[in-house]
């Protein structure tokens, strides 16, 4: 059996290192690597470097960003009485995709997790009572993932956030449209059954 080169064998382990990517989904990958042209080999190099050098955390609300503060934070036409709280950045941007809601963010970088080592004082908690603090919010939306982690982070941040003024929702949760009741969990069940809305 040939010998891998050393070059193509340290791309293969760099790439399994990648999740979801397994052992012969990263020698694809280094295949095609060798077969494209040198110039879209070397600019998806470049992409990785300029993604860690050039992207850094919104001072404000923690979301990506290549300045101190991120495009919604920056932007002058957002509803600054709305506060909405997730979990990571890739969550700001299926909301952002989703083209309804016009608040702010603040982004955890995680959500409690005892059993992986995660406590709250890991995530960016005591910045966002912070912000609640000293801004003008009427409306904080959890809109954590519905885990148990997720929710036991949105409970110990309600706690936190008890004190203060604003009014505390979180994202509706139940049946989506199109689904089969028999084909439905009873977790989802019982999320679509307790909140519930007038007819």
């Amino acid at each position: 059996m040939a010998q891998l080169t050393e070059s193509v064998a340290r791309v293969i382990d760099e790439f399994a290192k990648l999740p979801g990517i397994g052992r012969k989904s990263a020698e694809r990958l280094a295949y095609h690597l060798l077969r494209v042209h040198k110039s879209e080999a070397l600019g998806l190099a470049d992409a990785i470097r300029d993604v860690r050098e050039n992207v850094r955390y919104c001072k404000t609300c923690f979301n990506l960003s290549e300045g101190e503060l991120c495009t919604v934070c920056r932007d002058p036409k957002r509803d600054r009485t709305q506060l909405c709280i997730v979990e990571q950045p890739r969550d700001v941007m299926a909301l952002e995709q989703a083209a309804v809601f016009r608040g702010l963010y603040h982004v955890l970088l995680g959500r409690i997790a005892p059993l992986d080592g995660i406590s709250p004082d890991q995530l960016t908690i005591e910045q966002l009572v912070e912000r609640v603090r000293t801004g003008d919010f009427r409306e904080v939306i959890m809109a954590t993932n519905p885990t148990v982690e997720g929710d036991g982070t949105a409970l110990h941040i309600s706690n936190a956030l008890a004190e203060y003024p604003v009014s505390m929702t979180r994202l509706a949760r139940g049946i989506t449209t199109g689904s089969i009741l028999e084909y439905t969990n009873k977790e989802i069940l019982a999320d679509a059954l307790s909140g519930r809305q007038k007819f």
